[in-house]
């Protein structure tokens, strides 16, 4: 996975529709975690992509296609320090 492009995807969401936006994020493959959160943000979504250009073509074209994403701000994983799976309960 060293090659690969990890993404934190940080979503403004219309709030009345969070429910539609958490469901489509959900059947983007690419999209490896999701959480709904408090704070600046509305929903945090961690990509998993092969490439720059596909972490492109995900956020334009698949992304900002979602009705109910107002705006979105990227960080790009530069390094990872650790990495421990957290279970999170549904």
């Amino acid at each position: 996975m060293a090659d690969r492009v990890l993404a934190f995807v940080d979503l403004f969401v219309d709030s009345q529709r969070m429910d539609e936006v958490i469901s489509s994020l959900k059947e983007i493959k690419n999209a490896v975690q999701i959480y709904e959160v408090t704070g600046e943000f509305d929903v945090i979504v961690l990509v998993n992509v092969a490439s720059i250009e596909e972490f492109r073509d995900l956020l334009k074209n698949r992304l900002m296609k979602i009705g109910g994403i107002k705006s979105t701000v990227t960080s790009i994983v530069l390094k990872s320090h650790r990495n421990h799976t957290l279970e999170v309960p549904e």
